[in-house]
């Protein structure tokens, strides 16, 4: 082989691989759908079946309206479709949505990571197999990539698209997850596993009543043009408020990957909701849920906090319809809208 021609095939086995990273798509880029995991007798929605159905109807009419919806039913442990529902990568380098034509292929990677209940809190044998039962039938496209040996949610991380992740500590490394493995460890696996440039480690702010142990999307979401949504309490008497004023003044020392400070836009804490037996719920407006040109939106009855909350997504959002759905059924099992529903990237469901 003379020297030009290794040249040339060097160079092609260069690119080949160079185009072999992925990244986490952030939430408001294509989607070819959304999965909710439809509540049954066998789960703890049993004794508010009827109504929390209700719910559920009302979030797939929304999101029927734009995209496909894959509905998976029984038998599962749970709901929470966000914690149990595949990641999905896409190539780096795209900048158009994936062709759904002859399937995604290497086009996306389909992370399935292990759900063991938020920490081995509740049953999640079967919700932890709902992964390779989609891709064993056929409903979604990619390749499978196999990470049951760590436990990663859905809801405990956020990607803005571009390589930065999100997330909290008071989650990743709470007990039952990931030990004997130290933050840096936990950190090296997800820049690893999706490709991610870096993590940014959220420290303070986790709500009263979550099991989840602190799921950002309770707390903070990003948005479009380096923006942070996030849960500023304006109660000094409210217990969680000095843990949220903590996340704020963190959230200011953040900066993009070219050094610049995020535009933060704070929304309300809704009112306490409590449950029968008087322990207080983890209400929050951060669950929200960005499908095909809208966003859903998570109220709670609070007419001035509902309009406030969607005001505020609306701004982080210019140009989509903004959408509230009564989640007062959700957050009785302490989850909310985003909670129930996982999207994924153009060319990957196969409705």
């Amino acid at each position: 082989m003379n020297h030009a021609l290794f040249f040339c095939f060097f160079y092609y086995l260069c690119t080949m691989f160079a185009n072999k990273r992925y990244r986490l798509p952030a939430e408001w880029e294509p989607q070819s759908g959304v999965q909710l995991t439809w509540p049954h007798a066998g789960t703890d929605w049993a004794p508010m079946l009827d109504e929390v159905t209700k719910t559920y109807e009302e979030m797939a009419r929304e999101i029927r309206k734009r995209e496909p919806l894959l509905i998976v039913g029984p038998p599962t442990n749970d709901t929470w479709a966000r914690d149990h529902g595949f990641i999905t990568l896409i190539k780096e380098e795209q900048s158009t949505p994936l062709s759904s034509a002859n399937g995604a292929g290497d086009e996306a990677l389909l992370l399935d990571f292990c759900f063991n209940g938020w920490g081995e809190k509740f049953p999640a044998e079967l919700d932890n197999a709902i992964n390779r039962r989609l891709y064993d039938d056929g409903s979604v496209r990619g390749e499978y990539v196999d990470h049951l040996d760590f436990v990663l949610e859905g809801g405990s991380i956020e990607s803005d698209g571009q390589g930065t992740i999100f997330t909290t500590s008071c989650c990743l490394l709470a007990p039952h997850r990931n030990q004997p493995l130290s933050k840096s460890q936990i950190e090296e696996r997800l820049k690893q596993y999706l490709y991610a440039e870096r993590i940014l480690w959220i420290d303070h702010g986790q709500l009263t009543g979550d099991d989840t142990d602190g799921h950002i999307d309770t707390l903070v979401r990003i948005a479009p043009n380096d923006t942070l949504l996030y849960i500023r309490c304006s109660d000094p008497d409210d217990e969680q408020y000095e843990e949220l004023r903590l996340m704020e003044e963190q959230l200011r020392t953040f900066r993009t990957l070219d050094g610049r400070p995020y535009r933060r836009l704070p929304l309300p804490m809704p009112r306490p909701i409590y449950d029968d037996e008087g322990c207080r719920l983890p209400a929050t407006y951060a669950n929200f849920l960005v499908v095909n040109d809208a966003v859903l939106c998570p109220t709670y009855a609070q007419p001035d906090l509902d309009s406030e909350a969607l005001s505020v997504i609306g701004e982080a959002f210019p140009g989509r319809e903004i959408v509230g759905i009564d989640c007062r059924s959700l957050i009785q099992q302490h989850g909310s809208l985003h909670c129930c529903t996982m999207q994924y990237p153009t060319g990957v469901l196969t409705l």
